[in-house]
Order: structure tokens, then C-alpha cells, then sequence
């Protein structure tokens, strides 16, 4: 009786196990598990990691591209895949894509070379990859072949130093960029009016705190700009692993030997609040000291900002729990 119990509930309770919907850790270890496997190969896995995760990003935020399906999200044209000539887009043969020039390949052996089949467009990818070499400059090279465009090309390599520097894609922690424990105000100031320079909106938020206050950084990412701007002061501009870039302004000074090219951490000091801009270099003093902080996407065709107040409110509450936490499992 209790056999045929279970031989009637099995396929109910197999149905239901293939609808839980897998953690966030379970897809990055399985996603992490696709890109070791081809670590030992001429390419390394975080630079096949950096463009998966940059073709992720820009599904996330386009709606004129379609997400792929699956646990890699690289997608290739037909005419890449199949070969140009190919009266079949959907070919699967490996034969018959390789005799029309396409470049699709089966990465499982199971004889097909199915772009939907998530190892088979590793595998193609790792394939193009390999064929250029294995400096930087022969990766760089790989991508402009591919995507022809000198912006994605500087997202997908500077993922892949972060990938790299931190050996692992969860690189998804942020944190609130001014230092608790000290004073500070913040509220909703996206899109006010500001008149220096030209009538314009204010693309960010103002944390208001005191002067020489520490700025950290919000994100893991590598230091693109730092320098003097008329409208924002001394100012940071750093880019993370979502092709998103964290721009910090009217800074009093940086945090001594930050430059260009520096990868950085979330909770790092990058520098110190103050009231410089709106003027030539080190002008200073024409409004309270306060950060400025901005959030810019790169879509794969522009940059846009976008309102960063809901994720400062999110990210300051993270913090302060972090820190209660710290603080209750230290005595």
C-alpha cells in the first residue's frame, strides 16, 4: 500500500520540485560552474563571465531585446550562428553550420549545436574567443570584431577585472555612501531645477553632511574618472559590474592615492564631502557642503541616469542593520 502511494504521488512531487524557483546563489553557482568548465582552455573564465554579464545587463534594461532563456544570457545572430548563407537560422547540425561559415558549436557532444542549449554558446563563445589570442589586447581585439563599439568594449573588460581581482560574479553588494555614525540629511531631489551653467535638472541626490565628512564607495568598481568638473567640483566617477557608473561630486578632496584605473570596494573611502564646483578649478564655497551622488546605465547604445534615492533608502537601511548585527555579535 505505501509503494502504490508513492508510485502515485511521484510525479505530482516531481512536477513540484522542477517549479521551485532556484535561489539567487544556486544560479550563480551553476552559472559559475558553466564558466570553470572552460577555464582550462586558452581563455580565462571571467573574460567569458565579463561578456555574459554585460549581454545580462543590457537585457535587464532594454525592451527591444529579448532575455534569453537559460542560465547564460549570450546571444548570438543567426547569421553568426548558422552562417550567413544558411537558407536554416534554426540549424543545429554542426556540418552544415561549419559549410556555410557559421560559428555555432556543440559544447555538451550530444551532436547538436543548439544556440538554446546554454553549453553549446559557451563553448561557441570560448571557440571565437580562442582565436585571437590570449593578451588583453587580443581580447579587446576579440570584441571589437564582435560588437564594433569602443564603449561596450570598456564595460565588458572593466567586468572582467572585477571578476578577476575578486575571483567570484556575486558582486552585487552595495552600501550607503556616506559613513554611519556620522550627521547627515538626504531626501528626493531628482529632477529639480538648477540654474548655474544653463537651466538643466538636477540628475541625483544631495546627502547633505559636514565638510570632510568620508564618502565611500556604494558599489564594488574601477575608477574611471577622477578630477575637477565646473559643475560638479572635485568628483569620482566609478563604474560596476552592471554597466552602471556611481558618480560622487562637489567633493573637498579624494582619498589620498585614488586614480584612475583603481578597483575600489563597497564601504571604501574614495573621498571626503565638501562645497567645490560651479567654477574653475577650486572654486569652492557657493552652496552647503553636501555629496552629490548620481547613478548613470549604459544600455548599449547611451547613458542614461536615473533616480537613485529608492536604493540610497534601501542601501542605508542594509547598512545600519549590518552594523547593528556587527555590533550584537561582538560581545
Amino acid at each position: 500500500m505505501t509503494l502504490l502511494l508513492i508510485w502515485i504521488l511521484l510525479p505530482n512531487m516531481k512536477i513540484f520540485a522542477e517549479d521551485v524557483e532556484p535561489t539567487k546563489e544556486e544560479i550563480l553557482q551553476q552559472r559559475m560552474s558553466y564558466y570553470l568548465r572552460y577555464n582550462d582552455y586558452i581563455v580565462p573564465w571571467y573574460y567569458i563571465a565579463a561578456i555574459d554579464q554585460y549581454e545580462r545587463n543590457i537585457q535587464d534594461v532594454r525592451n527591444d531585446i529579448p532575455k534569453r532563456e537559460g542560465i547564460v544570457s549570450i546571444q548570438f545572430s543567426d547569421e553568426f550562428w548558422s552562417g550567413a548563407l544558411n537558407p536554416q537560422v534554426n540549424e543545429t547540425s554542426p556540418i552544415a553550420i561549419n559549410h556555410f561559415g557559421g560559428l555555432g558549436l556543440d559544447g555538451n557532444g550530444d551532436g547538436l549545436a543548439n544556440i538554446k542549449d546554454d553549453a553549446d554558446v559557451l563553448f561557441s563563445m570560448v571557440s571565437y574567443l580562442s582565436k585571437y589570442g590570449l593578451s588583453k589586447d587580443d581580447y579587446k581585439l576579440a570584441l571589437w570584431d564582435y560588437y564594433k563599439n569602443e564603449t561596450v568594449i570598456n564595460q565588458i573588460v572593466t567586468i572582467a577585472i572585477l571578476f578577476e581581482k575578486f575571483g567570484t560574479i556575486d558582486l552585487d553588494a552595495h552600501t550607503f555612501p556616506i559613513e554611519l555614525g556620522y550627521q547627515y540629511s538626504y531626501g528626493g531631489t531628482w529632477g529639480a531645477n538648477r540654474g548655474w551653467g544653463g537651466r538643466r535638472i538636477h540628475e541625483g541626490t544631495d546627502i547633505f553632511a559636514d565638510n570632510s565628512t568620508p564618502v565611500l564607495s556604494a558599489s564594488y568598481g574601477v575608477v574611471e574618472v577622477i578630477g575637477w568638473n565646473q559643475f560638479g567640483g572635485w568628483r569620482i566617477g566609478i563604474r560596476d559590474n552592471h554597466n552602471s557608473y556611481h558618480y560622487y561630486a562637489h567633493l573637498a578632496r579624494f582619498q589620498e592615492d585614488l586614480k584612475v584605473g583603481d578597483i575600489v570596494e563597497p564601504g571604501q573611502v574614495i573621498g571626503y564631502v565638501g562645497s567645490t564646483g560651479y567654477g574653475k578649478e577650486g572654486t569652492s564655497g557657493k552652496f552647503s557642503p553636501h555629496l552629490h551622488y548620481g547613478i548613470y546605465k549604459f544600455n548599449g547604445k547611451t547613458e542614461l541616469a536615473f533616480d537613485p534615492y529608492p536604493f540610497l533608502v534601501k542601501w542605508e537601511k542594509e547598512a545600519k542593520q549590518a552594523k547593528r548585527k556587527k555590533v550584537k555579535y561582538k560581545y
